[in-house]
């Protein structure tokens, strides 16, 4: 039905399919310059490699070797498993591995199968002897999953020891950074539909229509295992299939995003605004405002803020969400504020303690002593509207906002009562917030409003102390 061989070993027998894809192609060529940028973005050894070659140096050399390799296609290897069950533990078993490799243009599929449990070791050794070729893994949740639930059933054996990858490039964490705000389930199924565009002439050439529920996966194999028909593991195969070569086809769309042209140049600190408006692309490909949004996100936690803070520019410039324009704003002062640019960081702050923020255009200078806008927010005090930071984002934004701001009254322009105010009216919205908020609504949890306001408190107690200790003593 698969067109499936036997493979034997020394360990006994297992089966093998192997099937060939042109699409997708190969996201990976030798001396890609934009490839070898998104990877120092996503291997873990290229942005903490430094802090541990300062202490031995064969990791340093380690990590060069490792670097090199994964910049290397013939090296990559995808992987996907399926197994018994998802609890993993030394009784899950690993009845199908699927793996993958860029070949002629295309992708090579492999499948390793076991008819029984008595086939693993054969199944294993045949793995082992893949991964001594390519030793760069590329999964999909792997590191958490696959690879060591592999690790596991390798050391059952007894006899075969762990080979364990050069590299391991998984998906799964960057793409939670790139796409969680748009699509909340980061499911490959989901990142198929929505960001892959399986339909006519997009980059897959299959849809998931008539695929099997992975939850019922287990229950098929023991059915088989037990004398079953064998017909029922045919769309197993062809899942296991499609999640390999959904896995190369999202390999290549991060590797666009991360690699791509778009503000990859050195940042122009202090730039006019109509340099950050560019369009949101990324590369030739058209991106929704919240894609750039999760970029800039990703961008930020791997180390390269300068690319971060004009991308997350350019997804507010082309309109976000209230709830992710809130906490991209937010985003955008911390990056103005590491980089030196405390004007705009401050107009940004005072931007999100109103319900409607400041046009995103050019940036205006701020008085350092105090700014027309944020005089009228605290002039309005506790009596002005606040429902409408009784959502969890906007909320978390507009205190974080009153502290940054507090912070800067206190000690660059050396104004307690400014610093106090801003403290009080911190106060306020979590209160009013708090008085907001219905039973069923968890936008806001009682962890979070206690921690804000218990911080809140302490800096306004330590600014009154201060102030009465500053006061100029009364002669009677």
């Amino acid at each position: 039905m698969l067109g499936a061989t036997v493979q034997s070993n020394h360990f006994g027998e297992h089966l093998v399919i192997r099937r060939w894809f042109p699409t997708p192609e190969p996201c990976l060529t030798e001396n890609d310059h934009r490839a070898a940028r998104a990877l120092r973005l996503l291997l873990p050894e290229e942005r903490n490699g430094a802090k541990r070659a300062s202490a031995k140096s064969s990791v340093k050399k380690n990590h060069h070797d490792n670097a090199g390799l994964a910049a290397d296609p013939s090296q990559w290897l995808f992987l996907d498993t399926e197994t018994t069950g998802l609890a993993g533990g030394s009784g899950t078993y690993a009845f199908l591995v699927g793996l993958a490799w860029w070949d002629g243009g295309g992708l090579q599929v492999e499948q390793f199968f076991m008819r029984d449990f008595s086939e693993e070791h054969s199944l294993l050794l045949a793995l082992d002897e893949r991964l001594a070729e390519r030793r760069v893994l590329v999964t999909f949740n792997g590191k958490s999953f696959d690879w060591p639930l592999l690790e596991t059933r390798f050391r059952m054996t007894r006899a075969i020891a762990p080979r364990f990858p050069a590299a391991h490039l998984d998906l799964l964490h960057p793409a939670r950074q790139l796409w969680r705000p748009r699509l909340g389930s980061v499911r490959l199924a989901e990142l198929e539909k929505h960001v892959l565009q399986t339909s006519a002439g997009s980059r897959l050439d299959w849809t998931r229509d008539f695929d099997v529920d992975s939850s019922m996966i287990p229950e098929i194999y023991f059915n088989f295992v037990r004398g079953g028909y064998a017909e029922p593991l045919v769309p197993i195969f062809h899942h296991n299939q499609m999640d390999l070569r959904g896995l190369a086809a999202l390999a290549e769309r991060i590797f666009e995003m991360l690699g791509g042209g778009l503000f990859s140049g050195p940042a122009k600190m202090g730039a006019p605004a109509t340099d950050l408006d560019q369009s949101a692309s990324v590369g030739n490909t058209s991106t929704e405002p919240l894609d750039l949004y999760g970029l800039s996100r990703l961008l930020e936690r791997r180390g390269d803020p300068v690319r971060a803070r004009k991308i997350c520019h350019a997804a507010v410039s082309a309109g976000l969400p209230v709830e992710h324009d809130f906490a991209a704003r937010r985003d955008l002062a911390r990056l103005a504020k590491r980089a030196g640019d405390l004007p705009n960081a401050l107009e940004l702050w005072e931007g999100l303690l109103s319900p409607k923020p400041n046009s995103f255009g050019k940036i205006h200078s701020l008085a350092p002593e105090q700014s027309l806008t944020l005089e009228r927010i605290l002039l309005r005090g506790s009596s002005g509207s606040h429902a409408f930071f009784a959502q969890g984002g906007q909320l978390r934004a507009a205190l974080e906002a009153c502290e940054q701001l507090a912070i800067h009254f206190e000690h660059r322009v050396r104004s307690l009562s400014r610093a106090t105010q801003l403290t009080q009216h911190g106060l306020h919205l979590l209160r009013r917030a708090q008085g907001a908020r219905t039973r069923d609504d968890k936008s806001v949890g009682a962890a979070f409003c206690r921690k804000w306001e218990s911080r809140l408190a302490r800096r306004l107690t330590r600014l009154e102390n201060k102030a009465a200790r500053s006061a100029p003593l009364k002669i009677s």
